[in-house]
């Protein structure tokens, strides 16, 4: 009886972990490690305090990273088109709410990340710890 009882708690360890995590399986985007620690209270980050602001963090990712306020949270994504191989019109900028491809001229929405094409912006986590936002994979 010990011997299922390990078993049944293994199983609802290992079921409960979360589900946070972003399926990131694009075949054109490499996977990077990200650690990004953004205060809050510099000015090159304070307007991420206010809903529907972006910031882009060049130099980390595969294209530099966005990050979102949403107004429930922080979303944070790469700024490489996930529809496109990597070239020179793969970098995407910050058009209002949404991110745009130079490339296809497809916009992807940074509260969801979702657009028209196959695959989804390369999400990575973001966490509020007072005022820093940590952004990571």
């Amino acid at each position: 009886m010990k011997k299922y009882s390990f078993f049944f708690l293994l199983f609802l360890v290992l079921n409960s972990c979360s589900e946070q995590v972003a399926r990131n399986n694009n075949p054109n985007l490499p996977n990077y490690t990200v650690l990004i620690d953004l205060n809050l209270n510099l000015p090159e980050y304070s307007s991420l305090k206010f809903v529907s602001n972006a910031v882009l963090i060049p130099g980390r990712g595969v294209r530099g990273v966005v990050v979102f306020n949403t107004g429930s949270g922080y979303n944070a994504f790469d700024a490489a088109c996930p529809n496109q191989p990597l070239s020179s019109c793969s970098t995407m900028t910050i058009k209002g709410i949404n991110l745009l491809c130079a490339c296809d001229n497809e916009e992807y929405s940074l509260f969801t990340g979702q657009g028209k094409l196959q695959y989804p912006l390369k999400q990575y986590r973001a966490e509020l710890n007072g005022d820093v936002l940590r952004v990571f994979n």
